[in-house]
């Protein structure tokens, strides 16, 4: 692995030469009394509230309040409809379909590879060590010519540890193409994210969203964060009003909710200790992860008998079983103190 990290030989030749549409709330700019440039319904709509209007393309005022969260410039900012909508628009931006790979580090999180099927991106993949840590130099073998991006998920979605952040930085320091670093559950963790080295690293995309930590996962908005000229890359390409208005507006408001979330995220925590402490006493269970997320991984003698037990009960965890790495294994998501005693009375109950 060498960085010889060049955006402009990186992104294909289609979106290089693309004229992006042009919307009319981009063409317009400052205050007006009558809009009657989009074809909009000029009435209203049949709702308590307004939205017969198209939403800021680019949600100003949204990037310019997570700004302010995250200690990161707003023109540093992407927001699309879901963290997926950010993966979608990395692959179409930056791997020719046919000919460009990427790399993965299973086990991880599923949409990588479905989005790179769905644009036609051939897929490598280096597995985790038994530790779910990151094979170096398994992964330096496998990076061709053609390798323009690498994804890590830290924590990990299903294992959920946090990657070693010096074996993450000597990627960020040796590879030429992108490293996308997806931080979904970055609030639970003891590690501290990687936004803050987005100056260091050029090459550095780093996604986080609103349906963890935050509570809106019902409103579908992540966020990359990256180099302006990355952040220019996406603007250009994805769709012209891509966050609707009402997501805008309740999002402007959950963000004033920070100690309330913060609040939420120590009792996560906190819950996930006396969580897995519980289930470790339960003699079906052979071993239970170290977590820095919200949910956890337990391995398990009977996966798929203990999954059908508790889908019984009306407790619904996920079978991870046949996912590399991870035989045996159930991934649990931490609820409410009230829901974590009931999954465990019911699996004290387990025959």
């Amino acid at each position: 692995m060498a960085n010889s990290f060049d955006l402009t030989n990186l992104l294909r030749d289609n979106i290089r030469k693309l004229i992006p549409y042009s919307s009319a709330r981009d063409e317009f700019k400052g205050e007006a009394s009558v809009l009657m440039d989009a074809n909009e319904n000029a009435y209203g709509s049949p709702l308590d509230r307004s939205y017969n209007r198209y939403p800021d393309p680019l949600q100003h005022q949204l990037k310019l309040k997570l700004s302010g969260i995250k200690g990161v410039p707003a023109r540093n900012i992407f927001l699309g409809n879901g963290s997926d909508e950010a993966i979608d628009l990395l692959y179409r931006a930056f791997c020719r379909p046919g000919i460009d790979n990427v790399l993965l580090v299973p086990p991880t999180y599923g949409m990588y590879e479905v989005s790179a099927n769905i644009n036609d991106i051939a897929v490598k993949k280096v597995s985790l060590t038994p530790d779910f840590q990151l094979d170096l130099d398994g992964i330096a073998e496998a990076i061709d010519d053609n390798t323009r991006m690498i994804f890590l998920c830290s924590p990990n979605n299903p294992t959920g540890n946090s990657l070693r952040r010096e074996d993450v930085e000597t990627i960020l320091a040796n590879f030429g193409g992108l490293v996308v670093i997806d931080e979904a559950y970055i609030n639970y963790s003891r590690q501290k994210t990687f936004i803050q080295e987005l100056t260091e690293y050029s090459n550095l995309v780093v996604l986080q969203t609103l349906s963890k930590a935050w509570g809106l996962a019902g409103l579908r908005l992540g966020m990359a964060f990256a180099s302006e000229e990355i952040i220019e890359v996406f603007n250009k390409i994805k769709p012209p009003y891509n966050v609707n208005q009402a997501t805008q507006e309740l999002v402007l408001k959950a963000l004033d909710k920070l100690e309330t979330v913060n609040a939420w995220i120590r009792e996560t925590v906190t819950e996930r200790e006396q969580l897995s402490e519980e289930l470790r006493k339960l003699p079906f269970v052979l071993h239970v992860y170290p977590s820095d997320a919200n949910f956890i991984l337990a391995k398990t003698t009977e996966p798929r008998q203990v999954y059908e037990y508790l889908v019984n009960k009306g407790i619904i965890v996920r079978d991870r079983s046949k996912v590399e790495l991870c035989a045996g294994c159930l991934r649990i998501t931490v609820g409410t103190p009230d829901e974590n005693k009931m999954l465990i009375a019911a699996l004290k109950q387990y025959p």
